[in-house]
């Protein structure tokens, strides 16, 4: 079983950039705890962080008929981007979203989401935890 995750915007910053919303857990550190438990389900996992939206288009395009699984926290681009929800769409890979903070308690503009309708499944507001519940959510789904 392989899963990609793709980490979007400022996602690198994790740690420092607004700790009283996105906690102070860094993406790294996040990320091993995912490697983690994804060694102990026998998942091979590939990570991707890009500010860059064409990037992310990109990866998601090239993860057909490589990849069972992607989890994906598209960031700001929840809310923008149609090029990002048009490869999920094309890539017909099963996809979690993910956020580290309840987008519904924020500003108004985080509340459109032009990703969430073509996931299987969107996980928010348990910071890094929800990429393990992501993991898990997935691989219910596909085992």
């Amino acid at each position: 079983m392989r899963i990609l995750v793709v980490n979007g915007p400022n996602l690198k910053l994790l740690g420092t950039r607004e700790p009283d919303i996105y906690g102070q857990e860094t993406l790294d550190g996040i990320l091993a705890r995912l490697a983690e438990r994804a060694a102990k389900a026998d998942v091979e996992l590939k990570t991707f962080q890009s500010d860059i939206e064409g990037e992310i288009v990109s990866v998601i395009g090239a993860a057909r008929g490589v990849y069972d699984g992607i989890i994906i926290n598209p960031a700001a681009y929840t809310h923008t981007s149609v090029a990002i929800r048009d490869a999920i769409a094309a890539a017909g890979i099963p996809t979690v979203e993910v956020h580290l903070s309840n987008v519904h308690r924020r500003e108004p503009f985080r509340h459109t989401n032009l990703t969430a309708p073509v996931c299987i499944g969107q996980i928010m507001g348990f910071g890094g935890t929800g990429y393990l519940l992501a993991l898990d959510g997935l691989l219910a789904k596909l085992r």
